[in-house]
Protein backbone atom coordinates (compact mmCIF):
# COMPACT_ATOMS: atom_id res chain seq x y z
CA UNK A 1 0.00 0.00 0.00
CA UNK A 2 1.39 3.42 -1.02
CA UNK A 3 2.16 6.09 0.99
CA UNK A 4 -1.02 8.27 -0.50
CA UNK A 5 -3.25 5.13 0.06
CA UNK A 6 -3.00 4.93 3.37
CA UNK A 7 -3.04 8.54 3.97
CA UNK A 8 -6.58 8.79 2.13
CA UNK A 9 -7.96 5.84 4.32
CA UNK A 10 -7.02 7.72 7.24
CA UNK A 11 -10.77 9.91 8.70
CA UNK A 12 -10.88 13.60 7.55
CA UNK A 13 -10.59 14.44 11.50
CA UNK A 14 -7.24 12.40 11.94
CA UNK A 15 -5.56 13.52 8.70
CA UNK A 16 -6.79 17.11 9.69
CA UNK A 17 -4.95 16.66 13.12
CA UNK A 18 -1.71 15.25 11.89
CA UNK A 19 -1.43 18.40 9.26
CA UNK A 20 -1.80 20.78 12.15
CA UNK A 21 0.98 19.14 14.43
CA UNK A 22 2.81 19.42 11.60
CA UNK A 23 1.99 22.78 11.22
CA UNK A 24 2.35 23.54 15.09
CA UNK A 25 6.23 22.10 15.32
CA UNK A 26 7.05 23.60 12.30
CA UNK A 27 6.14 26.84 13.84
CA UNK A 28 7.61 26.07 17.15
CA UNK A 29 10.92 25.60 15.63
CA UNK A 30 10.74 28.59 13.32
CA UNK A 31 9.92 30.64 15.94
CA UNK A 32 12.86 29.53 18.51
CA UNK A 33 15.12 30.05 15.34
CA UNK A 34 16.03 26.53 14.70
CA UNK A 35 17.24 25.55 11.53
CA UNK A 36 15.64 22.16 9.85
CA UNK A 37 19.32 20.62 10.04
CA UNK A 38 19.75 21.32 14.02
CA UNK A 39 16.27 20.45 14.48
CA UNK A 40 16.86 16.97 12.82
CA UNK A 41 19.97 16.43 14.30
CA UNK A 42 18.62 17.21 18.02
CA UNK A 43 15.84 14.51 17.28
CA UNK A 44 18.18 12.05 15.16
CA UNK A 45 16.13 11.88 12.17
CA UNK A 46 17.36 13.07 8.77
CA UNK A 47 15.81 16.30 6.97
CA UNK A 48 13.75 14.57 4.72
CA UNK A 49 11.98 12.40 7.80
CA UNK A 50 11.53 16.57 9.89
CA UNK A 51 9.94 17.82 6.62
CA UNK A 52 7.73 14.69 6.52
CA UNK A 53 7.13 15.52 9.95
CA UNK A 54 5.89 19.39 9.75
CA UNK A 55 3.96 17.88 7.17
CA UNK A 56 1.79 15.95 9.55
CA UNK A 57 2.79 12.45 7.35
CA UNK A 58 1.02 9.52 9.01
CA UNK A 59 3.83 7.24 8.44
CA UNK A 60 6.57 9.33 10.89
CA UNK A 61 6.62 7.83 13.86
CA UNK A 62 4.78 8.78 17.24
CA UNK A 63 8.16 8.08 18.89
CA UNK A 64 10.00 10.92 16.53
CA UNK A 65 6.81 13.39 17.35
CA UNK A 66 7.79 12.53 21.27
CA UNK A 67 11.46 13.64 20.64
CA UNK A 68 10.43 16.77 18.78
CA UNK A 69 8.27 17.56 21.65
CA UNK A 70 11.20 17.10 24.08
CA UNK A 71 13.28 19.63 22.08
CA UNK A 72 10.64 22.41 22.39
CA UNK A 73 10.32 21.32 26.31
CA UNK A 74 6.56 19.77 25.74
CA UNK A 75 6.88 16.23 26.40
CA UNK A 76 4.64 16.15 29.52
CA UNK A 77 1.61 17.48 26.89
CA UNK A 78 2.21 14.11 25.54
CA UNK A 79 1.79 12.21 28.94
CA UNK A 80 -1.41 13.81 29.27
CA UNK A 81 -3.20 13.47 25.77
CA UNK A 82 -5.88 10.93 27.94
CA UNK A 83 -4.96 11.04 31.32
CA UNK A 84 -7.36 8.46 32.80
CA UNK A 85 -7.82 10.70 35.62
CA UNK A 86 -9.64 12.92 33.22
CA UNK A 87 -10.95 10.76 31.20
CA UNK A 88 -14.78 11.75 31.68
CA UNK A 89 -16.31 9.12 29.29
CA UNK A 90 -14.56 6.11 30.75
CA UNK A 91 -14.98 7.11 34.10
CA UNK A 92 -18.71 7.82 33.59
CA UNK A 93 -18.15 3.79 32.13
CA UNK A 94 -16.74 2.50 34.66
CA UNK A 95 -19.23 4.29 37.24
CA UNK A 96 -22.21 2.29 35.40
CA UNK A 97 -20.64 -0.73 35.67
CA UNK A 98 -20.27 -0.69 40.15
CA UNK A 99 -22.42 -3.07 41.19
CA UNK A 100 -25.80 -1.55 42.90
CA UNK A 101 -25.70 -4.37 45.98
CA UNK A 102 -23.04 -5.98 47.05
CA UNK A 103 -23.47 -9.14 49.32
CA UNK A 104 -21.67 -11.36 51.30
CA UNK A 105 -21.17 -14.44 49.87
CA UNK A 106 -22.05 -17.46 52.37
CA UNK A 107 -19.26 -18.51 54.44
CA UNK A 108 -18.33 -22.31 54.10
CA UNK A 109 -18.34 -25.03 56.64
CA UNK A 110 -16.09 -24.83 59.68
CA UNK A 111 -13.07 -26.33 58.92
CA UNK A 112 -12.06 -26.84 62.89
CA UNK A 113 -8.51 -24.80 62.24
CA UNK A 114 -7.94 -22.52 64.30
Amino acid sequence: MSDKTREATLPLPVRRSLRKLGEDLALARRRRRISTASMAERIQISVATLRRLERGDPSVAIGTVAQALLVFNAIDRLAQLLDTVADEVGLQLMDEAVPKRIRNKPLGPASGAL
